[in-house]
């Protein structure tokens, strides 16, 4: 008879195998880094309906939302609606670390939270900007897009806080007061991406369309409302196994993603939160940010009646 390792109470499997090709840690160091920075996780993630990614070995990885039978009935969860697929979806709430161990267990490498709480009544927490470099660009070029947010919110008497993607990018967090529409939120949001393209042009597009970038850093407004967005601290699915880390503005121009691995940033962490002292206290929205916005097309609506256009084109040509 082998002894059955448990952690947090739940019993575990397959620890020392492989995560995933390419990660060159296994599911014991997933499990490892989950407990060592599951508080902090669950601060991000507390009240919000979470999808995760999963890897199966053989497999490509799955993003879960659905809950699966065999979850325990202590796990958290709440039924939301889905309007895209006609039906109840039940998801997961990270609100404890014990879940997060249970997913570990499940091989859940990403955590991804709607931004969304739960209660929607109080309206979005944050407001989010992804910097997300062209092809053949550099984490360098993701940076000097982050600046031209920060210089657009600081022109406005704002401030956020930034992290890497775990890709190849930057998020950055603008946390607002409670009480903004979800609609305002979103064209808060179209405003300050445009008033950062504006800044430096030759730095920074709000292009949707990839065609039109021009190999540029996109200054993607979309993450609004019911979207959702790698959690601070989340693992992703890279060679390596980087994580989603919080970084100081002072740094974001001598790191590279790379640096911020499952296995590197415990030893960075120690017993610190970044994403909780680099976070500005909730701030109101200046009614023109907000105005400018609702003047600014839905990025994704506008693209696709501009895809529309261009095919109606070629077929004509």
């Amino acid at each position: 008879m082998t002894s059955k390792e448990l952690r947090g109470g739940i019993e575990m499997s397959n620890l020392d195998q492989p995560l995933f090709d390419g990660a060159e840690a296994t599911k014991r160091d997933l499990v490892d880094y989950l407990e060592f920075v599951g508080e902090r996780l669950v601060r991000v993630l507390r009240g919000r309906v979470l999808s995760v990614v999963r890897v199966r070995p053989g497999q490509e990885p799955f993003m879960q939302k659905n809950l699966p039978k065999y979850t325990p009935d202590w796990v958290p969860r709440a039924t939301v609606w889905a309007e895209s697929s006609h039906r109840e979806v039940t998801y997961a709430l990270g609100d404890d670390v014990r879940t997060l161990l249970w997913f570990g267990n499940q091989r859940a490498v990403e955590y991804h939270p709607l931004l969304l709480p739960v209660d929607h009544s109080a309206g979005p927490t944050h407001l989010v900007l992804d910097l997300d470099p062209s092809p053949g660009q550099t984490f360098r070029d993701a940076a000097a897009g982050a600046q031209l947010i920060r210089a657009a919110l600081q022109a406005d008497g704002l401030a956020g806080a930034v992290k890497t993607s775990g890709a190849k990018g930057l998020h950055v967090f603008v946390p607002v007061e409670p009480g903004v529409a979800i609609e305002d939120a979103a064209a808060a949001t179209r405003a300050i991406a445009a008033r950062a393209e504006r800044i430096d042009p030759t730095v920074g597009t709000t292009a949707f369309i990839r065609e039109d970038r021009a190999g540029k850093v996109f200054l993607d407004s979309t993450r609004a409302g019911g979207a959702t967005v790698i959690a601070a601290y989340s693992p992703r699915i890279r060679p390596g196994v980087p994580v989603s880390f919080p970084l100081r503005w002072n740094d974001i121009d001598s790191v590279t993603p790379a640096d911020f691995t499952l296995r590197t940033a415990p030893e960075l962490l120690g017993d610190t939160d970044p994403w909780v002292t680099e976070m500005p206290a909730p701030q109101a929205l200046p009614a023109d940010l907000i105005a400018e916005g609702h003047t600014i097309p839905i990025a994704r609506v506008q693209a696709m009646h501009e895809g529309k256009r261009r095919a109606r084109a070629r077929r004509t040509e």
